[in-house]
């Protein structure tokens, strides 16, 4: 995943724990998914925007 081993990824999640708090994780990880839905939504629709253009 990216090139990380478990060791940098247990440094990561503990980083984020410490700076956003054990009760905004689930909060912070609900937006993410939210928002790479909407990403792979619109790069499988690129061609209705451009359509209006031409």
């Amino acid at each position: 995943m990216f090139g990380l081993g478990w060791p940098e990824i247990v440094i990561i999640a503990i980083v984020a724990i410490l700076i956003f708090g054990p009760k905004k994780i689930p909060e912070l990880g609900g937006v993410l998914g939210k928002s790479l839905k909407n990403f792979q939504e619109g790069m499988k629709k690129p061609d209705e925007d451009n359509s209006e253009d031409v």
